[in-house]
């Protein structure tokens, strides 16, 4: 008998979105991301009160960005930046507490990832803003 060719299928492999450059786009699709996370959060006692926190905690990072576009003053888009780091860190934070205790999976580590980056460029706007002040 003579060997069969299989015709071989090119590997499924899903690219990973690029993150957007503009940091409103970027921090509104994490704030996208956060919603649907905790839509399959478990419904017991932790899973709701954490949800809710990440919920106010991660839609809040892109609020304040926006906020910041319109500012009176570049202290005022310092200071709306300033909350919104804050509010990045809080996410990042109850993020890393939903993977410890309610769910372990890609979504969660990417999730926290992107707090991570989402922490480090507010905080660099917010310097680099901050060495234009007079």
């Amino acid at each position: 008998m003579s060997a069969r060719k299989v015709k071989e299928q090119p590997a499924q492999y899903k690219a990973e979105p690029k993150a957007p450059f503009d940091i409103k786009e970027r921090t509104f699709l994490f704030s996208v991301r956060v919603v649907k996370l905790v839509g399959r959060v478990p419904r017991n006692v932790a899973g709701l009160e954490i949800g809710r926190q990440l919920i106010r905690a991660g839609t809040s990072v892109g609020a304040n960005v926006e906020e910041a576009q319109s500012g009176e003053s570049k202290r005022d888009f310092v200071h709306k930046m300033g909350i919104a780091v804050k509010e990045a860190r809080e996410s990042r934070y109850w993020l890393r507490i939903v993977k410890a205790t309610l769910l372990q999976d890609v979504e969660v580590d990417a999730l926290v990832q992107e707090g991570d980056e989402l922490v480090r460029i507010i905080a660099t706007i917010i310097n680099k803003s901050k060495r234009t002040l007079g």
